[in-house]
Order: C-alpha cells, then sequence, then structure tokens
C-alpha cells in the first residue's frame, strides 16, 4: 500500500504502517491533497493500481476522478459522471424527485438571483434555508426567518459558497425545524443496490458531527423500510456503482422523511454500521471499484444490535472549541470485546493545526442501545491522550444527558443545550 500525503502527514501512523510514503506538497492543503496533478503523479509514479480518495478534500471531486481514469489507474468511488450528479446538490435534488424520493419543498433547481429566492421562499414558506449548490458536510447554509433576513443573507450566502466550493450558486429550501438527520449506507454495482440500513447523526455543532449511531432510535420499522427503499431507488435510477450514502431529515412528529443529499465516498462515522451488519464496507469499495458484482443481496443484511461512535477531537469544550493541537505525550486506548479505535496517533506525534480536529473515532457495539451507551462510558474512560485537550470531556456529559439516554434529541439539541451541557463538565 503507497501512501500520498503532505509534507505533515509523514510522521503520522498511517505513513508509518505504509509500504511505501510519497509527498505530493507541502502542508497547506491547497498545495497538495487539493492538487489534483500531484496525487495523480505520485500514484502513477508508484506504480500504483488503483486511488483511494480518503473521506474529504478530493474525495468527491469528479475532476479528481476522471482524471485519475484518464491516467489508467481505478479509481475507488462511484464514476465522475454520478459524482457530477449527485455533488450538485441542486442536480442531486432533481434526480431524487425523479426518482420518487420525498424532497423538502423547495426550489427545483439553483435559484437564479435575489427575486427568485424570494419567489419561492413565498411559495414554500418561511424560514427558509439558502444552500450552496456544490456544499456538503454541513457547510454553505444560511437559515432565514423572513424576506427581510433572506435579502441579507443571500449576498453573505453566495459569497461563502464561491469562497468554499468554487462555486456560487445556491438553491433554496422549507427549513424543517426540529428534524434529525439520518442517512442510509448503499452499496451498487450500477445496476444492483442494496442498504445497509441507516445511522442517526443528529448530535451536530455547527452542523459537524459529533456523535453517530447505528440503528437510529427514532424510526419505526415501516418508515426504516420506506427510507431505505428510497435510497435504493435514487442509487439505481443514477446508475451508481460503489459506496455511497443518501442523507434525510426526517421529522418525528409527522413521520415525513425528506432528502438532503447524498455523499458519494465513504463517510467518517462507516464503521457503526459495519459493526451492526457485519459488511466490511471498505472491502466492498474496492471490490466494487474493480468491477465486481454485488456479492450480497438485500435479504442477507440483518441488523444486529446498537452501535455508538464519537469523534474526538483535538478542541477545548469549555473555552467555546478552541483548537488545541499538540504533541502527544500519553496515549491509552481502550480495547475489548465490542470495541474499536480509528485513529492516527502514537505516543510522541504530534498533532498538527492545519486539517481537520478529529484526532479518532471511538466505536463501540452491544446487543442493545442501553448497554452500547454503557460500554461507550466505559471505553471512553480508558481513552486518554496527554498532552493536549480532547473533546473527550464533552463526549461522557453527553452520554449521561436525558435526551440522549431516551434518544429524544434532533439537529438543533446540542447546541440549544450546549451551556447546560458543558457547565457540568468536571475541570
Amino acid at each position: 500500500m503507497v501512501l500520498g500525503c503532505s509534507a505533515a502527514g509523514v510522521d503520522s501512523l498511517a505513513a508509518r504502517m505504509a509500504d511505501e510514503v510519497i509527498t505530493v506538497g507541502p502542508a497547506p492543503a491547497a498545495k497538495s491533497y487539493l492538487d489534483i496533478a500531484a496525487v495523480v503523479a505520485a500514484a502513477k509514479g508508484a506504480g500504483a493500481d488503483a486511488v483511494h480518495p480518503g473521506y474529504g478534500f478530493l474525495s468527491e471531486n469528479a475532476g479528481f476522478a476522471q482524471a485519475v481514469v484518464d491516467a489508467g489507474l481505478i479509481f475507488v468511488g462511484p464514476s465522475p459522471r454520478a459524482i457530477t450528479l449527485m455533488c450538485d446538490k441542486a442536480q442531486a435534488r432533481a434526480c431524487a424527485m425523479k426518482a420518487g424520493v420525498p424532497t423538502v419543498p423547495g426550489s427545483e433547481g439553483v435559484v437564479e438571483n435575489l427575486a427568485s429566492a424570494l419567489v419561492t421562499a413565498d411559495q414554500v414558506g418561511y424560514p427558509v434555508m439558502l444552500k450552496a449548490a456544490a456544499g456538503g458536510g454541513g457547510r454553505g447554509i444560511r437559515v432565514a426567518a423572513d424576506a427581510k433576513e433572506l435579502e441579507a443573507q443571500y449576498a453573505i450566502a453566495t459569497r461563502e459558497a464561491q469562497s468554499a466550493f468554487g462555486y456560487g450558486g445556491l438553491y433554496l429550501e422549507r427549513f424543517v425545524g426540529l428534524a434529525r438527520h439520518v442517512e442510509v449506507q448503499i452499496l451498487a454495482d450500477g445496476e444492483r443496490a442494496i442498504h445497509l440500513f441507516e445511522r442517526e447523526c443528529s448530535l451536530q455543532r455547527r452542523r459537524q458531527k459529533l456523535v453517530e449511531e447505528a440503528p437510529s432510535p427514532s424510526l419505526d420499522s415501516a418508515v426504516r423500510q420506506k427510507m431505505c427503499l428510497s435510497a435504493v431507488a435514487l442509487a439505481e435510477s443514477v446508475g451508481y456503482r460503489g459506496v455511497g450514502t443518501v442523507e434525510y431529515l426526517y421529522d418525528p412528529k409527522t413521520s415525513e422523511f425528506f432528502f438532503i443529499e447524498m455523499n458519494t465516498r465513504v463517510q467518517v462515522e462507516h464503521p457503526i454500521t459495519e459493526m451492526v451488519t457485519g459488511i466490511d464496507i471498505v472491502r466492498e469499495s474496492l471490490r466494487l471499484a474493480t468491477g465486481e458484482p454485488l456479492q450480497h443481496n438485500q435479504a442477507e443484511i440483518v441488523l444486529r444490535g446498537t452501535a455508538i461512535e464519537c469523534r474526538i477531537n483535538a478542541e477545548d469544550p469549555q473555552k467555546n472549541f478552541m483548537p488545541a493541537p499538540g504533541t502527544v505525550n500519553e496515549l491509552r486506548l481502550p480495547a475489548g470485546p465490542g470495541v474499536r479505535v480509528d485513529t492516527h496517533l502514537y505516543e510522541g506525534y504530534s498533532v498538527p493545526p492545519y486539517y481537520d480536529s478529529l484526532l479518532a473515532k471511538v466505536v463501540v457495539w452491544d446487543c442493545a442501545r442501553p448497554e452500547a451507551i454503557e460500554r461507550m462510558k466505559r471505553a471512553l474512560g480508558e481513552f486518554d491522550v496527554e498532552g493536549l485537550k480532547t473533546t473527550k470531556p464533552l463526549h461522557l456529559a453527553l452520554l449521561d444527558d436525558e435526551g440522549f439516554r431516551v434518544g429524544e434529541y434532533h439537529t438543533g439539541y446540542l447546541e440549544a443545550n450546549l451551556s447546560r451541557i458543558v457547565s457540568g463538565i468536571a475541570d
């Protein structure tokens, strides 16, 4: 296995484990991980057969996927066409509507200007959300409660979208309050798709996920089946090949769900799905990329137990989540049955300040949700990183929070209760 990394990544655990390491550029992502020519050249120079794009950076860039294919390499992901369709959020919405997948009332595509946005908002009703057509990961989103606020937010959202994604196009949707964020994992071979059930991702701060669980505690079996089958229908309608995730807003009051977007890559939180289904998603992505057909049928996929993931970040929750990069002086990781830790840390490693603050994913499984929560508490109690601040204390507080324990939370729950939860963290 050949690892392509920036100069800041040559000391990571992944680099230590790789058969070969090639530096694709300096620490700034724009000059390394986002440099298509440099990444493709590194892969060709190493004699690689395929390129796995990982979670971020170029992982959902159709131009990168095409460059990999043009270089005679296998891109471990969907086709450039599928990425183009699904990663333009306005186009993805149109595809969802065509496939019969429920969508939030809103614009049929990109709103051309402020006047068009105002007309659409009047039609669907306030509050509304402006969303970057090229966005993702919770970025490029603005909420407007009325026409005056929409006028103020439109230009700001356009500039933000242009700056973050290189395209200022926006689409508009009715804002669904107190909704839950539920996503369905799919596998597809270009003709047939299956689902691996759903994940609950509603515990978020600034639309960035902190805790995920599978299955969702909010869905009954009827809604689960409808949602999962709609994800399969969308994937099959565009001839999707590879792994992907279809994200939904779910309104527990009405049992309605609405398409948000499709992620055309492996999700950070994929381990919880692996633990409740027994399917190795990364292995399947490699198999599907080589042109093999699906090896499973839907009847073989069975939910077993509950899995929970906590994303441990290098941030100080008691200081407004200030980034806290530094050197790992001591490291203790939990282990045992039903416990998994994915991390790039080791003792003596210096966490670079250039990228996402994620340090580790602590994942647990147990036969039922209450037992899984207790197992996660024990696992976090054994997890220790000396030398830098982490969000572990926040996660422990969340696990004891009544709203989480009974499964009654939504996408705005953490931010609405953050002061109370953080105040309970011991110094």
